[in-house]
């Protein structure tokens, strides 16, 4: 797994507190995945969701560009999870 950015909109109040309580679950005294950043008061979880990201395209440095979120995706869901170039 690699960092590729953040998700700021598409969270309605309902999926956003059904999210909160799903990470509140998963909360880990270490980093699941390597990161280099240095931002305070980070609560890192267990990569155990998967979410649905729309995003119009990469940056220079990899990251999504304008990401929004979706929604959660069933467990059971089978989906490939991809880069599209």
């Amino acid at each position: 797994m690699v960092y590729v950015g953040s998700v700021g909109t598409g969270f309605k109040e309902a999926a956003a507190w059904k999210l909160c309580e799903g990470l509140d679950k998963l909360v880990s005294k270490k980093p699941p995945v390597e990161y280099g950043g240095r931002r305070k008061a980070v609560v890192w979880v267990l990569p155990r969701l998967f979410a649905e990201v729309e995003y119009r395209a990469w940056t220079h440095d990899s990251k999504l560009r304008h990401a929004s979120y979706k929604g959660l995706r069933d467990l059971a869901d089978t989906a490939d999870v991809y880069e599209i170039e």
